[in-house]
């Protein structure tokens, strides 16, 4: 069973930066997507970006130009830089992998945009 261990949250001014990482507990399948949702109070998860395994990223329009996904595959661990954050990107944040093993969350990270 494929941990995930997020970390990298915490609080942050209008403006700044924050980097998340998501670290496998073991090795994970090839060809695989690793990436990111978040989950703000009283609404649904939502899809922030994802990376494949190969390279290829996308990402949500409201976070794209400020948060570059990346991957290091040796590591097992996808990171999520996030710059210019704003109020509205307080939520938490969940790691996810999707690869022909299954589908896997971690336990999220909280990320908190004081204006």
């Amino acid at each position: 069973q494929v941990q995930l261990v997020e970390s990298g949250g915490g609080l942050v001014q209008a403006g700044g930066s924050l980097r998340l990482s998501c670290a496998a507990s073991e090795s994970i399948f090839s060809n695989n997507y690793m990436g990111w949702y978040r989950q703000a109070p009283g609404k649904q998860r939502e899809f922030v970006a994802r990376m494949h395994s190969a390279g290829s990223t996308y990402s949500a329009d409201s976070v794209r130009g400020r948060f570059t996904i990346s991957r290091d595959n040796a590591k097992n661990t996808v990171y999520l830089q996030m710059n210019d954050l704003k109020p509205e990107d307080t939520a938490v944040y969940f790691c996810n992998v999707r690869s022909t093993s299954g589908e896997y969350w971690g336990q999220g990270t909280q990320v908190t945009v004081s204006s």
